[in-house]
Order: C-alpha cells, then sequence, then structure tokens
C-alpha cells in the first residue's frame, strides 16, 4: 500500500489538531468499544498515537529543529518512546534524537549541517517542497557515509569507539548510533517493503505470513544489516505484534523455542520481549501518576501480548526467554493486585470527613487528588479478575 505511511502522517495531524476534549471524547469511546472486543478498523493505531501525543504534552517533546526533523525522517518507523536505557533491539529513545543531532552537528559534520540548515530554511521559506526533500537525501546519505567511515575506525581503534560514544552521551550510544545509520543507508530498501505493506496487519498468517517473510528475506538479501529493520518495519503494521513470533516459528518449522532461536527471527521473540517490558512501564507509570490514557485497553493489550506470546512459542520455564516472560508476568501481576487493593483505602482516604481546623472558606479537594482516584476507579472496573490470574501462573 504505497500511501500508507502518508496515510499514518495525516492521522497524527488530525489527531494533533483537535481539541483536549474532543481528544478524550474520542479516547473514551475507542477504549469502550476495545474492551467489549469490538473490532474497530484503526482503533489500536490510533489510541496509540493519542497515547504519544499526551504524553508529549504531560512530560514536554524533545524538540529538534526542520533540518534535524528531515535528517531523522528515515528513522522514524523505529523510534521508541521509551527511557534511554531501553532494551529494543533495533530501535531508538525519541529522547536520545537532540542528542544525535548535537553530534552530527558538533563533530561528524559540522560544515555540513550549518550548510544543511540554512539550505532547508531558505527552500521551506520559498516553498519548494521538491528541494527540501531533495537537500534533506542528500544530507542523509553524507551522514550515512560519514557514520559507516567512523564505524570502520572504531573496528580498528577502541580509543575512538570511547571517544564518540562519549560524544554522543546516550545510554545505548552504541546501538542507536548503529540503527541510526541502518535506518539512512536502507532508506529506499525500507521505503519499498514499507509501500508493499497494508495500512494493518490484523492476522499474520497463511499467505499474508508469506508475503511478509519473503519482504524481509528480499531486503536482507539487498544488505545483510537490514534484516532486522524490515522486520522492525513489518511489526509496525501489526495490530498484535506477538504475532511477529510466527515469522520465527515458519522460518523453524517448529515452534520449539531452540529452534526458533537458531534462526536469523529468533530476535523476534526479544523484540516482542522488549515491546511487552515497555507496555508493562507505561501501565506503571500512568498507575503511578493517575494520569493514564486509555488504561483498559492498553492492559488488555499487554494480557494478550503475554498470552499470546505463551501460545505462539514453546517456551521451557527455565530457558532465558521462559524466565523473562515469567519475569514481566509477575510484575504485572504485583502491579495490579497492589493497585486493586489500594483502592479502598484511597477512595475512603479522599471521601472521609475533615477536621474542622481543615475546613476553610472556599476550601476544595485536591483536583490532582481527585483525578488519580477517578483513573483508578476506572481502571479496577475494566480489570477483570482472570487476567491478573494469568498473569500470576507461569506456563
Amino acid at each position: 500500500m504505497a500511501g500508507a505511511e502518508t496515510t499514518v502522517e495525516r492521522l497524527r495531524q488530525f489527531l494533533r489538531e483537535l481539541s483536549p476534549g474532543a481528544r478524550s471524547l474520542l479516547i473514551g469511546e475507542l477504549e469502550r468499544s476495545v474492551l467489549r472486543g469490538e473490532e474497530v478498523a484503526g482503533a489500536d493505531l490510533v489510541l496509540q498515537e493519542l497515547r504519544r501525543i499526551l504524553r508529549e504534552q504531560r512530560d514536554g517533546a524533545h524538540s529538534i529543529d526542520d533540518s534535524a526533523q528531515l535528517l531523522f525522517k528515515p528513522l522514524e518507523p523505529f523510534l521508541v518512546d521509551d527511557r534511554g536505557d531501553h532494551k529494543h533491539p533495533g530501535r531508538v529513545a525519541r529522547s536520545s534524537l537532540e542528542a544525535l543531532s548535537n553530534w552530527v552537528r558538533r563533530d561528524l559534520l559540522p560544515n555540513d549541517a550549518n550548510a544543511m540548515a540554512s539550505d532547508v530554511s531558505r527552500a521551506m521559506l520559498d516553498g519548494d517542497q521538491a528541494k527540501t526533500e531533495r537537500l534533506a537525501r542528500i544530507f542523509q546519505d553524507r551522514v550515512a557515509a560519514a557514520i559507516e567511515a567512523n564505524f570502520a575506525a572504531v573496528a580498528e581503534d577502541g580509543k575512538i569507539r570511547r571517544r564518540i560514544l562519549q560524544q554522543i552521551g546516550t545510554p545505548r550510544a552504541a546501538e542507536e548510533l548503529a540503527a541510526f545509520k541502518c535506518a539512512l543507508k536502507g532508506r529506499d530498501v525500507l521505503a519499498s517493503l514499507s509501500a508493499r505493506l497494508p495500512l494493518q496487519i490484523g492476522n499474520l498468517a497463511d499467505d499474508q505470513l508469506d508475503k511478509c517473510k519473503a519482504l524481509i528475506e528480499g531486503a536482507a538479501a539487498r544488505d545483510g544489516e537490514l534484516f532486522l529493520y524490515a522486520l522492525l518495519t513489518v511489526m509496525n503494521r501489526m495490530t498484535a505484534p506477538w504475532q511477529l513470533i510466527g515469522l520465527g516459528v515458519k522460518a523453524a518449522g517448529s515452534d520449539t523455542a531452540a529452534c526458533v532461536a537458531e534462526t536469523h527471527y529468533g530476535v523476534a521473540v526479544k523484540i516482542v520481549l522488549a515491546e511487552l517490558e515497555r507496555m508493562v512501564s507505561e501501565l506503571r507509570e500512568d498507575l503511578r501518576t493517575g494520569q493514564g490514557i486509555a488504561v483498559g485497553s492498553l492492559l488488555k493489550t499487554i494480557h494478550d501480548s503475554a498470552r499470546g506470546l505463551r501460545t505462539e512459542l514453546a517456551l521451557p520455564v527455565d530457558s532465558t526467554w521462559g524466565r523473562a516472560l515469567a519475569a514481566q508476568r509477575t510484575q504485572i501481576s504485583d502491579l495490579l493486585r497492589t493497585e486493586i487493593e489500594s483502592m479502598p483505602s484511597r477512595v475512603q482516604r479522599l471521601l472521609r470527613p475533615r477536621p474542622s481546623r481543615e475546613i476553610r472558606p472556599n476550601s476544595v479537594l485536591d483536583p490532582n487528588e481527585v483525578a488519580e482516584v477517578e483513573a483508578l476507579v476506572e481502571f479496577v472496573g475494566t480489570t477483570p479478575v482472570r487476567p491478573i490470574a494469568a498473569f500470576g501462573s507461569p506456563r
């Protein structure tokens, strides 16, 4: 689907332009539909984008200028809204973009970067979109070539490697620099793969599975370093990312974890486990702040992901992957149990009669505390008992 990326960009722009009230109504309607088990086309994608927008407004978006945004455009499918010390294979924390941009301008290609910023500003002021895109591609190619040259130097001299990583300064600078290079270098190959995928993949099975596998391997045949990024490109279109493991099962001809681990597609399991960990962290933060966004549907996605991973793959409990999944399930179970058990006392504290000395003219309840308790009550109301039990009992 050639217009898929454009469609997603238009969706993001549309959601950003909605009023806060309209966003809240949309979130509520979509979440209720998801929790009722109704099939709403694009619901997961819309909720994901709304969560990102509202988190940016709450936490503050990381700002980079126009030329940097153009430079990083090929990297967009591989960005993750997570801490800088994330464990996502092949992905870059959105919070790391500013550090990478500063490194390019200060240390990698300072002259080219300054010229690029000036030329892009003039082209944008002139409304020359074609020239803007042409300049961006030229600069992307130069940055990719310069990073590759640095990689060659790093392989021969550990001191150079340490200096470069210190200059970037992010917790996972080496992995993120590699992802940055591959996204730029493989820009056209990955874009071609993306254009041949549907906007959303609801069920990765049968012909769809074979087609995606062929596209991934075709991209990897052009450049072996692109295998991981082709895999992530496919995952980005999936409504249920845990289905990515089906590619490993297909390649191995077996659902046994050891067999899948021996194939290139073994990294798919690491990707799914990292995504599960990211969602659990997001849920924990939402519950901690009381400012969650569609928390009920997020919990459902986490539950479906953990269950899907267990059913898709035969994971021995004592294996590395089995222990990782068990740890995640224990965290989720403990998190839910703590929140649910804390609700009565928190509601009681909010509603308790106040001593006269605490009551002053025009005094009101703390609106933040009220919002937190409201969010908790709503969350508990959408949390069935069975998923909690399922999280707490390893396979």
